[in-house]
């Protein structure tokens, strides 16, 4: 089992940035996919963000790819959210998700073994 617990999130205004935190505790954190989910309201969870296993290979949804970066820091068990270049639709509460398994579709959710309590993130227009 992981603990993971998110922070950084906020209020900022359209083409602004923010960089979201995400520490985990627990299960050995170098040898997990980490990754970053997000929730609007009245809308299902979406992927946003992951890295592999590894931490060599990520991977972006189409409507973040550019302007967020996801990355970890294994010394310090964190992996990270850096958005960049913010719009109204970024709107939701953001997750963080860490699995030991091997993915092969980083972006279903089910797949995922463990969660964080969420981070909300606010953008104006």
């Amino acid at each position: 089992q992981v603990q993971l617990v998110e922070s950084g999130g906020g209020l900022v205004q359209a083409g602004g940035s923010l960089r979201l935190s995400c520490a985990a505790s627990g299960r050995t954190f170098s040898s997990s996919a980490t990754g970053w989910f997000r929730q609007a309201p009245g809308k299902e969870r979406e992927f946003v963000a992951a890295n592999s296993r590894s931490g060599v290979f990520t991977y972006y949804a189409d409507s973040v790819k550019g302007r967020f970066t996801i990355s970890r820091d294994n010394a310090k068990t964190t992996v990270y959210l850096q958005m960049n270049s913010l719009k109204p639709e970024d709107t939701g509460v953001y997750y963080c998700a860490s699995t030991p398994q091997i993915l092969s579709n980083y972006a279903r959710a089910d797949d995922w073994h463990d969660w964080g309590q969420g981070t909300q993130v606010t953008v104006s227009s």
